[in-house]
């Protein structure tokens, strides 16, 4: 799922082409995606698009010509929506394809058209069209993490007693952070995943702001500086320069251990048991049930077998 730096990339390159220009178009393929009828989606034809900007993992258009208040596009992209740029009028792909935003300038010339796919079987990607009062039911209250100092962060974190990697994920603790930039967060700061928000010291809860911050903050330079002028091609969970997420088996870039992970539902947390979990392998649960003792509980020991 694209998460914070991922969507300001994206709402980055959205802004250089849409803002004060107009939807000239929307070409829904999947009337899936559609998650409210009232006002209609073609309510948002012949609109200016005065803003774009992020609502946690959403992305959010602002349509400032509407009498009497303005529309908002709340779009979200969830596990495997994406977004291309391409010419005014581009088909809509066959398999893949969920809709297409024809833009046009003021004056009628085409400017391009903004193409919204998700792969798999299961259609996940949503968009609302709402009023201003309406943008509150996709607002999970989440504090922004690079909108805040350490006390915001730390009060917010330690609200309730969750395990770490919950407590970063969760939208209603914090804002824009998945699975994979918690992984990633939680290496930099060399804290365990499972380590409990409410039983962290002074120095670890400051470990762990500043590495949210440096964490987040980094990639999304680096994205931008990616993607420059054109548009974001390559949004993904998993990263070649990434340090622990999508990185099982491999070395950890700090002081070689290979990675480690848990599986749990359709995801998986990944982490170096000497550097975040003072050697301790975590049990996966669904391996601890039919392993039970066989499973090494520590690094030493996977090692020496």
């Amino acid at each position: 799922m694209p998460e914070l730096p991922d969507i300001e990339d994206y709402r980055a390159a959205l802004r250089a082409r849409m803002v004060g220009n107009v939807l000239a178009n929307a070409r829904i393929r999947a009337f899936t995606l559609l998650s409210t009828f009232d006002p209609p989606v073609d309510a948002l034809h012949g609109q200016v698009v005065t803003d774009v900007r992020r609502l946690g993992k959403r992305i959010v258009f602002v349509f400032g010509q509407v009498d009497p208040q303005p529309l908002f596009g709340v779009l979200h992209l969830m596990v495997a929506g994406r977004l291309r740029w391409e010419e005014f009028g581009a088909k809509v792909p066959g398999r893949i394809g969920l809709a297409a935003f024809d833009v046009e300038t003021p004056g009628g010339e085409p400017v391009g058209a903004l193409v919204l796919t998700e792969a798999g079987t299961k259609k996940r990607a949503r968009l609302a069209v709402v009023r201003e009062e309406g943008l509150a039911d996709h607002d999970r209250g989440g504090l922004e993490p690079l909108e805040t100092d350490r006390a915001g962060f730390v009060a917010a974190v330690t609200a309730t007693n969750r395990t770490l990697k919950r407590g970063l994920t969760d939208p209603r603790v914090l804002s824009g952070i998945g699975n994979a930039y918690s992984d990633e967060i939680l290496h930099a700061a060399g804290l365990s995943p499972v380590a409990r928000t409410q039983q962290l010291d002074e120095d670890e809860l400051t470990r762990l702001y500043e590495s949210t911050v440096e964490v987040l903050t980094t990639w999304q330079r680096r994205l931008r500086d990616e993607t420059g002028d054109g548009f974001p091609t390559k949004v993904t969970a998993f990263r070649d320069d990434f340090a622990a997420h999508g990185r099982f088996e491999q070395p950890c870039p700090v002081c070689g251990t290979p990675i480690a992970r848990i599986r749990y539902a359709d995801n998986e947390t990944n982490y170096c048991p000497r550097c975040q979990t003072e050697g301790r392998l975590l049990k996966d649960r669904s391996l601890s049930r039919i392993l039970k003792d066989d499973w090494p509980s520590t690094i030493d020991e996977a090692e020496a077998d």
